[in-house]
């Protein structure tokens, strides 16, 4: 395989066969991540694309999934993404889904029948990075679309009959606006109504811009039990007709899994042990990215 600089996934899409057909992120703004600081955004060649398809035709056989890195190979030209899709239907025969990253541009750039026509042929699983459902956070983290559009975009995937996971960031909007964050993100994602929802607490990472706030004293990162509140008010605030509600990334403090709407209560009421200082939070030096 040709993979070149920092190549990331999903948790979900560990066992999956990583086919880098992007370097980097189409955006790369955002003020919190430092995944691809200094990276050119640039489409593969369908040359290499091909020869890593061939490889993993060869040796790949156990795999039964496809994610496509890295920030958002939705972003390809239909014509092209559409090309990459019909050699792994070809090669691949024994491949089930395919799974990519998307954000609000890429969802808006596509139509609902291209959307369509990228499901029927095998892309089954889109991941967004929501962050929040706070326009004012939205703006300070410059994640490139109000809560408006995150609702819209995340709609329209899933009226395309795409499954749809959602992550969002615990802690991002710092103390000041904590209550807020929690409660509108969980609105945004009630709106949304994915299937699966992950959330993260954020780790601050040097050489960002939202590191050098925290430097400067512009920004004040949330205590554990603050984040843990925090998680609290946003599930409290989020309802899903069906669906997982993660958070159980090594960046948190107190991992849970919901099955939503009927885990809902079970979840709080463990939130609140944990709150009491019932439960005991992962240390510190377990958290990672």
């Amino acid at each position: 395989m040709h993979y070149e600089g920092n190549i990331i996934r999903p948790p979900s899409e560990a066992n999956s066969i990583l086919l880098q057909v992007t370097v980097g992120c189409s955006r790369n703004k955002c003020t919190f991540c430092g995944t691809y600081m200094g990276e050119r955004f640039r489409i593969k060649p369908d040359s290499i694309i091909m020869e890593d398809i061939d490889f993993a035709a060869r040796y790949c056989r156990r795999q039964h999934r496809v994610f496509l890195c890295d920030g958002d190979a939705l972003i390809i030209p239909q014509k092209r993404l559409m090309h990459i899709l019909d050699k792994i239907r070809e090669k691949l025969p024994w491949v089930s889904r395919v799974g990519a990253y998307a954000n609000a541009k890429s969802l808006k750039m596509k139509t609902d029948r291209e959307l369509a026509q990228l499901r029927e042929n095998g892309l089954g699983i889109l991941y967004m990075g929501l962050e929040t459902g706070d326009d004012v956070t939205l703006k300070a983290i410059d994640k490139g679309a109000g809560a408006r559009t995150m609702i819209d975009m995340g709609r329209k995937a899933r009226a395309a009959g795409m499954k749809l996971s959602l992550t969002v960031l615990l802690g991002i909007a710092g103390p000041e606006r904590s209550e807020i964050h929690a409660r509108e993100t969980g609105r945004v994602i009630s709106a949304i109504d994915p299937e699966y929802v992950g959330a993260l607490s954020l780790i601050l990472i040097p050489g960002t811009p939202l590191h050098a706030d925290w430097e400067a004293g512009r920004f004040r990162l949330l205590e554990p039990m603050e984040m843990l509140a925090e998680l609290r008010t946003m599930i409290a605030h989020t309802d899903m007709s069906r669906g997982l509600f993660h958070a159980n990334h090594a960046s948190n403090y107190l991992p849970i899994k919901a099955r939503m709407p009927k885990d809902k209560q079970r979840v709080l009421e463990l939130i609140d042990q944990a709150l009491e200082g019932r439960i005991s939070l992962k240390p510190e030096w377990m958290r990672a990215l």
